[in-house]
């Protein structure tokens, strides 16, 4: 009987969480174009701070007192050489593309090409750090032209891939004057390829019929319900040609030096491969390549976070609202049988 207490407890303030949710929810879209935010922030770090404060942690447990001293006067004469020299250093920017199937990180990409690019010079550095597997075509194409703002701006353009760039990972990792990969990282699949169900035999054993009407004569070449033909499928494969004739394309263009038939059959290569092919100029780790810049140049990290509206704070929230309720009513319910 307690237990059944304690669980009919437990659903009525799940019940009640939810039924507050709903209410906070309406009045969320109520004041939605008064909570809607389009903006963001522009976070700037220096990469030279984040990799002396590592090297200053293993020298402070490692080293002496005497020989910390030496280094620290051997670092003041060398600052002091460069200032009295006038020398100005290289500016490196570095940015981060995390790419899932519709390129989400574009919308932070595009905002922080346009703010280096009002202040980086010929003689500086854009690495791009980029992960993605590819997706959507017109997505990747996009990011990849925001890419292309860079080179043509005369900006030398350095692309690190530490595990993957594939399909339009690599469309977008093309774009660099220099791809640089780790070993084992995963590029290539120079390919385009789409599916989807049909379930039309299914709805014509069941005596459901679907009716597709178009204007048009290639308004709709495949369907997921009605009957596919054979014209269609054939408009759909000449189509899925034509994106790979332009994917093709593009990557010829920003890297002529491929054998662009031999390389755009679909497949993904590992790095030693990839490099072997000239898919890639380099086999390092951007860990290796950024650490070895910070020593010679300036480093900032851009960060473009997007702000957050009204309706996605309110979401988060009763979402980790209810996920509290019904963590610690399972937590109670197990221990119930478990204890």
């Amino acid at each position: 009987m307690d237990f059944l207490l304690e669980y009919a407890g437990f659903l009525a303030r799940a019940v009640t969480v939810l039924a507050v949710i709903v209410v906070v929810l309406v009045v969320a879209t109520s004041l939605r174009s008064r909570g809607r935010s389009k903006g963001g922030e522009l976070l700037v770090s220096s990469l030279n701070e984040f990799y002396q404060d590592l090297k200053d942690t293993v020298e402070y447990s490692v080293l002496d007192k005497a020989q910390l001293k030496a280094l620290k006067k051997a670092s003041k004469t060398k600052l002091q050489q460069e200032k009295k020299a006038g020398v100005e250093k290289k500016r490196v920017y570095v940015l981060d593309f995390d790419g899932d199937i519709k390129a989400s990180a574009l919308d932070s990409l595009r905002h922080e090409i346009t703010a280096l690019l009002s202040i980086a010079k010929p003689t500086d550095e854009v690495v791009l750090r980029l992960e993605s597997g590819g997706g959507m075509v017109h997505s990747y194409g996009l990011a990849s032209s925001q890419l292309a703002r860079i080179r043509e701006a005369q900006i030398p353009l350095t692309v690190c891939v530490d595990k993957v760039a594939a399909s339009g990972g690599y469309m977008m990792a093309c774009i660099g004057d220099k791809i640089i990969s780790a070993p084992f990282a995963v590029l290539g699949s120079i390919g385009v390829v789409a599916q989807l169900p049909n379930i039309h035999r299914l709805l014509k054993k069941n005596d459901i019929d679907v009716e597709v009407l178009t204007a048009g004569e290639y308004k709709r070449t495949m369907t997921m319900l009605g009957e596919n033909t054979e014209a269609g499928r054939q408009k759909f494969l000449q189509e899925l040609q034509t994106t790979h004739d332009l994917f093709k394309q593009f990557v010829a263009r920003f890297r002529p030096q491929l054998d662009i038939d031999a390389v755009a059959t679909g497949e993904v290569w590992l790095g030693t491969d990839a490099h072997a092919l000239a898919l890639v100029d380099m086999l390092q780790t951007s860990d290796e390549y950024l650490s070895k810049q910070a020593e010679e140049t300036d480093m900032y990290l851009l960060e473009f976070i997007q702000k957050k509206t009204l309706q996605e704070r309110i979401g988060l929230s009763a979402s980790s609202a209810v996920e509290h309720v019904f963590d610690k009513g399972w937590a109670r319910l197990q221990q119930r049988f478990v204890g």
